[in-house]
């Protein structure tokens, strides 16, 4: 369907910190895109660098073009909401997690039929990591359980559970057998998805967990946690090396902060993370110091809950009431961050 209209959006947005004035008083122009979803959208990620994949309350996993605004495909098998999305980056097959207890296999370039299913969960779930040659993923749940699962036979190979450790989400570390796990339990935890074992253990935080990601290099996470009134609200970095201890704190949201990803190098003249928030911004933060490099207020989208990097220099963020917004960074005059797009 492509492009439906425009529309010029004001930003004047000032934050400040430690004597730090950062203000965005450009106007630009917001391409409105044919809305992917008919309800809030929970989770997104990019399947390749024109293609991203979403779920949502509206019970419908949508490939969606981001750079032509076009509804690729929709996909149809879950009886209850989605709550992640999850796939291996240049793949055609990508997964969903939901509210009905399972997760679900789909491929682009078939049908839009479920290719496997796994089911196996007493309880919604929350949680969904995909290895990095696509043969296993690894789900998580309310019902305090990791499931490990062959993909092509739709076998559960292993199973764990650790009393009230209600899963947040799961992410894999690049070219390793490990995976990370967040909780509301408040704690970070290293699986080692061959025994499905615990093998590390991060300092139990004040508040729950809420998300994960790892850097490319797979040497640093960072995690995000609930809170409000900036009371929590706060993303940190660990190492994930041989000390594996916590770097630095990223502190500057007023409430639960979703989401945290690495963005990559050359994106900004130094390493950077983003996050998103119930508060409506989403923030790009020096990776090293914690200090706040940009704010970005998203004006009527309600709470945002996922980020995914797509390419270079685009940014894809899930809201509640307007659907997903493209954000683009550049450096030209100092990093900025402004919405192009949303669909």
């Amino acid at each position: 369907m492509g492009k439906l209209q425009s529309k010029i959006k004001y930003n004047t947005y000032k934050y400040r910190t430690e004597g730090y004035v950062e203000e965005n008083g450009c106007t630009n122009v917001v391409e409105e895109y044919k809305q992917a979803h008919t309800d809030a959208v929970n989770s997104v990620t990019a399947l390749n660098s024109d293609i991203c994949v979403s779920g949502g309350r509206d019970k419908m996993v949508v490939a969606y073009n981001w750079r032509s605004g076009d509804t690729m495909k929709q996909f149809k098998g879950h009886d209850r909401e989605i709550t992640k999305v999850a796939c291996v980056f240049g793949s055609n097959q990508f997964f969903s997690a939901s509210r009905d207890k399972t997760a679900i296999l789909w491929e682009l370039n078939g049908n839009s039929q479920p290719i496997q299913q796994f089911p196996g969960h007493d309880m919604v779930v929350t949680g969904l990591a995909v290895n990095p040659d696509s043969s296993q993923i690894c789900t998580g749940s309310r019902d305090n359980t990791l499931c490990m699962w062959d993909v092509k036979t739709g076998e559960c190979l292993q199973k764990a559970t650790i009393s009230r450790n209600l899963v947040t989400h799961l992410c894999w570390i690049p070219r390793e057998s490990l995976f990370l796990q967040t909780s509301e339990d408040k704690t970070i935890r290293i699986w080692d998805s061959r025994k499905l074992q615990v093998a590390h253990k991060f300092p139990v935080k004040q508040h729950i967990q809420t998300y994960c990601d790892v850097s490319p290099d797979g040497y640093y996470c960072v995690s995000c946690s609930s809170g409000f009134g900036g009371e929590g609200c706060e993303a940190t970095l660990w190492d994930l090396r041989q000390t594996r201890s916590k770097i630095c704190e990223y502190k500057g949201h007023f409430q639960t902060v979703t989401s945290c990803v690495f963005l990559p190098n050359g994106l900004s003249l130094i390493p950077a993370i983003a996050t998103s928030s119930y508060d409506n911004k989403v923030k790009i933060w020096n990776q090293y110091t914690g200090a706040c490099l940009f704010t970005l207020p998203l004006d009527g989208s309600g709470p945002l809950v996922s980020l995914a990097v797509c390419d270079t220099s685009s940014l894809l963020c899930a809201s509640f009431n307007s659907g997903i917004h493209l954000l683009r960074i550049s450096n030209s005059r100092g990093l900025q961050m402004q919405e192009v797009a949303k669909f």
